[in-house]
């Protein structure tokens, strides 16, 4: 089920993008729509009359099926896994504050009776370190290469040279490229909003810009118009009861691998992979066995912790986040396994699924 798009609440103004309105009394959705039309006379584009929420139809203006590949790309924790989620309305793409997150490409899929749109989380582009980042970097590059529509997402603090080779790439695209500025609750104002949105302007010339917050759920509703405005007429690729192409085991990997972010500090997270032994699914449960990779005898033991304590935090957490996707009780054991320098191994890399 889609999420409507609600109000910054603590942020938004008539008069101001972002502004302090606790002592305002001012009506919800008026100042939603004040601000969105700041931001259309900020961007030059027509913000959807009421907010139109995710999956109306009326969005389509077009009689027949329409479906596209959707990509997602751009530098490291600038939000594109949050976005990933908003717009398919379901978390399929884990999300920390730590960069390199997102690892594999990941597919999100929306279907309405009009339209399917396959999103693609890809992740952040970076200079490649060793041979699983190569393997991370070539999926962001892929994603310039196979999209209908490609969305370039950066936020209000990102240096705009960065990773200037890459951005030179997507401005060489034929194809309809939307420029996500996200994290737009962290302005204090609409100045410095509008210099921003120049900036890149200058950088991306024939790219449409949406200004938005993932996080806070504004104006990605606008976004999720436009993208279906663009949408080319096509039969559905997938299934209309898709929501992934992913299989079940990923998701638990990645949510192993979630809870080891937000739990370990230093070089632990970055060293670590997780590979699902056994997966038995029964009716109303489902027992599964994992193994976390580290690299070195010290990752093992900073992981387990003292008496086990760490593993069992990282296992309780990430048990609990199972039976939520799934909806069924869920049977968690947890292994750890030195395997030294695997992120340099192609033959680990093959078995992790980083490289065919």
């Amino acid at each position: 089920m889609h999420k409507p798009i609600t109000t910054c609440r603590d942020h938004l103004s008539t008069k101001n993008i972002m502004t302090d309105n606790k002592n305002q009394t001012i009506n919800e959705e008026t100042e939603r729509q004040d601000a969105e039309n700041t931001i259309a006379a900020l961007t030059g584009q027509v913000s959807c009359p009421g907010g139109a929420e995710f999956g109306n139809e009326d969005a389509t203006q077009c009689n027949g099926h329409k479906a596209g590949f959707v990509n997602i790309v751009g530098n490291p924790n600038v939000g594109k896994s949050t976005l990933m989620n908003d717009l398919v309305g379901e978390r399929v793409s884990i999300i920390t504050s730590k960069a390199q997150t997102t690892r594999h490409r990941i597919t999100g899929i929306v279907n309405t009776p009009g339209y399917q749109i396959v999103f693609s989380d890809t992740p952040g582009v970076l200079k490649p370190n060793y041979k699983l980042q190569e393997s991370m970097l070539s999926y962001a590059q892929g994603a310039l290469t196979d999209a209908d529509i490609l969305l370039y997402v950066t936020d209000v603090v990102e240096d705009t040279t960065k990773n200037a080779d890459f951005i030179a790439r997507v401005a060489k695209e034929t194809i309809p490229v939307l420029l996500v500025i996200n994290k737009i609750d962290l302005l204090k104002n609409n100045g410095e909003l509008e210099a921003i949105i120049n900036s890149w302007k200058e950088i991306l010339p024939n790219a449409e810009i949406f200004p938005l917050s993932a996080k806070e759920h504004f104006n990605v509703a606008n976004l999720m118009a436009r993208i279906v405005e663009l949408l080319p007429p096509s039969p559905p690729y997938f299934g209309k009861d898709a929501l992934t192409d992913k299989p079940a085991r990923f998701f638990v990997t990645e949510i192993i691998r979630e809870k080891i972010l937000t739990t370990y500090d230093k070089e632990v997270p970055y060293s670590v992979e997780v590979m699902v032994e056994k997966f038995e699914e029964q009716e109303r449960s489902i027992h599964i066995m994992a193994t976390i990779f580290v690299e070195r005898d010290s990752q093992k033991g900073i992981l387990i912790g003292k008496g086990g304590s760490m593993l069992k935090k990282v296992g309780t957490a990430a048990r609990k986040d199972i039976e939520t996707f799934f909806d069924k009780r869920v049977y968690l054991e947890l292994f750890v396994k030195v395997e030294p320098n695997w992120r340099n191994r192609e033959n680990k890399l093959k078995a992790f699924g980083y490289i065919e």
